[in-house]
């Protein structure tokens, strides 16, 4: 159960930052805003499908896990890499 709680706060607090920052780029255009809130949108996807493992434990989502959040990190990578000023 508590682990639980703290994959839907992960998931939420995820979700809420990308929210967040996405909102903070459509007001200043800064394009490294729009590759950060685009990582914690699919990292909020990441949590989410950590959750419908834990429903389902007969299917394992381990490497769809892994896929999904590596994607997330590459786009921060990117917008680190090529949108600093």
């Amino acid at each position: 159960m508590f682990q639980l709680i703290v994959n839907v706060l992960g998931t939420l607090t995820a979700g809420l930052c990308a929210v967040l920052l996405l909102r903070g780029y459509s007001e200043t255009r800064t394009r490294l805003l729009l590759w950060s809130g685009l990582c914690f949108a699919v990292l909020a996807t990441t949590n989410a499908i950590v959750l419908i493992d834990f429903s389902m434990p007969e299917i394992n989502f381990y490497t769809l896990r892994l896929l999904v959040g590596a994607i997330s990190m590459l786009l921060l990578v990117y917008g680190l890499i090529f949108e600093s000023d």
